[in-house]
């Protein structure tokens, strides 16, 4: 019976590491809900993705989850040095952040010679080159650019963003400009004058020769259309 209860007693002390470990939550686990998160998140950047997901202080020790999420925290970026969070909404719950740096090497446009302000940009105007995207709004297709006006200048070798373009005007300010006013089974046109510049789709007020001044929508051919 000695021997039995001697048996016994160092089962249980084998056994209590193991017990305690399987109500603890894997780090490993934690590191990979926070990479498949990172994963998705840049799953439509362009160009080539690198993710490095920190590793966790050994010393950490959580309560085992069955489903641990993702998330991210208030004030991260999307891409460079980052931290991603991951939680546990069971009761009681936890939350743990990891740094992570997320690198994207795509093929950026760069602008091949010094552009001055309301340059309408041509294929011609930049060219494209290896680079990392550090920031968003960095452009990487020559579609984004083709076509639409720099808001002000640049020099040569500067990476073009999306906040330094704008769509071309289709109405120009002070210019004369036909109003077509559609509604359900007419439809009328006049002239005025343009009291602001527009782009097509963007809001633009009329001067008719009345005096009244109309709001509509500039249109690809150069006029503004009002909707009753």
């Amino acid at each position: 019976m000695k021997n039995q209860g001697s048996i016994l007693l160092l089962t249980l002390l084998l056994c209590a590491p193991l017990a305690q470990a399987a109500g603890t939550q894997s780090h490993a686990k934690i590191r990979e809900v926070a990479l498949a998160y990172a994963q998705q998140q840049v799953q439509t950047l362009p160009g080539k993705v690198s993710i490095q997901i920190g590793d966790i202080d050994p010393r950490t020790v959580l309560r085992a989850c069955a489903a641990p999420e993702a998330f991210r925290p208030d004030g991260s970026k999307q891409i460079g040095k980052t931290s991603i969070g991951v939680r546990c909404n069971e009761k009681p719950g936890w939350s743990i952040y990891l740094q992570a740096t997320i690198r994207v090497s795509a093929s950026l446009l760069v602008a091949n010679r010094p552009l001055s302000q309301n340059t309408v940009l041509n294929a011609n105007d930049f060219s494209l080159q290896s680079g990392e995207l550090g920031q968003p709004g960095l452009l990487t297709d020559p579609d984004q650019a083709v076509g639409k006006t720099l808001k002000f200048g640049i020099g040569a070798g500067q990476v073009l963003r999306e906040d330094m373009l704008r769509a071309p005007f289709v109405v120009t300010q002070g210019h004369a400009t036909q109003v077509k006013v559609r509604n359900a089974g007419f439809s009328i046109r006049a002239e005025g004058q343009s009291l602001n510049n527009g782009a097509e789709g963007q809001r633009v007020q009329v001067r008719m020769a009345s005096g009244r001044v109309i709001s509509g929508t500039a249109v690809a051919d150069g006029s503004v259309e009002v909707r009753p």
